[in-house]
């Protein structure tokens, strides 16, 4: 675990850079981008990727999970077209990155995490820095009816199909943003699915993308 919360001029400046090359692939939301420049993504990844942090790479964080690079983060989060006061269920705390930037744009955000080294690896971070997150330990495909209905869900790992589960704690005219399995290309279409009024579901699809999978069981590793 990175254990250093400093967030210096030079980190900040890389976050500006950082911005710039998101805008340039095509991210316009000004709030996403604004919650990207507000998030120290170098606090989120072991000490020994910090110079490499403001890339727009993914890395390795640990128990077969990866940190998303920059651009799948803003891409989805600019899907689901968040609004401040929302509350959203995100599937796969992993780094806890994707979450912080969420609830830099305002939102309440509850966060599942399967892995239970990550999930505690994460939490301590997340409880030291200044954003509103409340993290579980436990099945995304479950979800977390207790806290339902949600504004927004957002899936962060390949999943094989859109989970019931999570539709039925959706809100009607309620979004999800997530990767679908394509096996015939070993990645991912990302979707975006609108909840309609007779609980429906209309689809769009925005690309190909390559994420971990979406596992049921809680691990250890």
């Amino acid at each position: 675990m990175n254990t250093n919360l400093e967030d210096t001029y030079r980190h900040k400046g890389l976050r500006k850079q950082l911005v710039e090359q998101l805008r340039a692939k095509g991210i316009t939301n000004e709030a996403v981008l604004s919650a990207i420049n507000e998030v120290p993504r170098h606090i989120f990844l072991d000490s020994s990727f910090v110079e490499l942090a403001y890339q727009d790479m993914a890395f390795p964080i640990g128990s077969g999970q990866t940190i998303s690079q920059p651009h799948t983060v803003a891409f989805q989060t600019q899907l689901l077209q968040v609004e401040k006061g929302m509350k959203v269920l995100e599937i796969g705390t992993g780094s806890g990155y994707q979450a912080c930037v969420l609830a830099a744009m305002g939102a309440k955000v509850f966060t599942i995490e399967r892995q239970r080294n990550l999930y505690f690896k994460t939490k301590g971070i997340i409880e030291q820095l200044p954003f509103r997150v409340k993290t579980f330990l436990g099945d995304g495909y479950e979800g977390l009816p207790t806290y339902a209905p949600f504004d927004r869900v957002i899936i962060t790992a390949g999943a094989p199909s859109i989970p019931e589960a999570l539709v039925q704690q959706m809100k009607t005219g309620g979004i999800m943003v997530i990767p679908i399995d394509q096996p015939e290309n070993e990645g991912q279409t990302m979707l975006r699915v609108v909840k309609s009024d007779d609980g429906s579901l209309k689809q769009e699809s925005f690309g190909d993308f390559k994420f971990v999978p979406m596992l049921k069981e809680i691990g250890n590793d």
